[in-house]
């Protein structure tokens, strides 16, 4: 079982990438040490009250905004000082506003890595991925693992509009990449659903990220498709969910959905992944 780290993270850089979507890269080893793809971590999005002219003592800091942010790990590279790590965000309130305006030095408190991640079948060699709006972001630390392991790696990209689409300059070249936007102004006009059918049956494994309506409609779709299916064992789909969260550690209940057996499940602890099929 790994074991969830306090620390604070040091940022080394922090880029708007696209639209309000911005990346920040971290130096902090002992948040990153054992983590895989699809976990996430904690970020306390608030000043040390040393900044704040209190004197500073051990982990202390203001307490506004409360609530920390549940963030997935993004994407790993090689630093001065050794692996770094980045989480890719949408700037929609005063946390991430906070975030997005760390500099190079600042450091941020965090606790992780967090929750169940992507399960990557040695065995699967056609891999989907499945990203809708900032849903993008844990599918591309996935997607660098997946061809370094020389898999075969689909990626279906849908957002509202050109300026909420991943830059395709930022994935790597041994992935297709396929974007949907619901206004038309990049890719196909339409959603992730009207084309994820094209690439289900190639595909030996199924990974998503993104809002619940998306999972939804992708339930819906897959048992629509296997309606005549039901006595052969199903594909795997692995869906990331996101959920609001206060603790990320199972204390606070807050991240609780039901499945379709009505069991109670914790996001932060049970998931964020799951199969699809047993939630939706």
């Amino acid at each position: 079982m790994v074991q969830v780290k306090t620390a604070f993270a040091r940022v080394v850089e922090t880029t708007r990438l696209y639209g309000e979507t911005y990346i920040t890269w971290f130096d902090g080893p002992d948040l990153l040490r054992a983590a895989v793809p699809g976990q996430f971590l904690m970020l306390r999005c608030a000043d040390r009250l040393q900044e704040a002219g209190v004197p500073f003592s051990g982990a202390s800091l203001t307490d506004d905004p409360l609530l920390p942010r549940p963030m997935s790990y993004h994407r790993l590279r090689e630093g001065r000082e050794g692996t770094e790590f980045s989480i890719l965000y949408d700037v929609v309130g005063r946390g991430t506003a906070w975030l997005a305006a760390r500099n190079p030095g600042d450091e941020v408190f965090a606790w992780g890595p967090l929750g169940r991640g992507f399960s990557l079948r040695n065995a699967g060699q056609n891999l989907l991925l499945v990203g809708g709006g900032i849903g993008i972001a844990p599918l591309l630390w996935l997607a660098d693992e997946a061809v370094s392991k020389g898999k075969s790696v689909s990626l279906i990209d849908g957002a509202r509009d050109k300026d909420g689409v991943f830059p395709a300059d930022q994935v790597p070249t041994e992935v297709e990449m396929l974007v949907t936007t619901q206004d038309g102004s990049a890719g196909q006009q339409g959603l992730v659903t009207d084309v994820f059918l094209d690439y289900f049956a190639w595909s030996d494994q199924v990974f998503t990220c993104g809002p619940n309506r998306m999972f939804e409609a992708l339930g819906q779709l897959l048992l629509e498709h296997e309606g005549g299916q039901r006595a052969r064992r199903k594909k795997s789909v692995q869906a990331l969910l996101e959920s609001p969260m206060g603790c990320g550690t199972g204390i606070c209940y807050g991240c609780a959905v039901f499945d379709k057996r009505g069991n109670s499940r914790l996001v932060c602890k049970e998931g964020p992944r799951f199969e699809l099929r047993e939630i939706w």
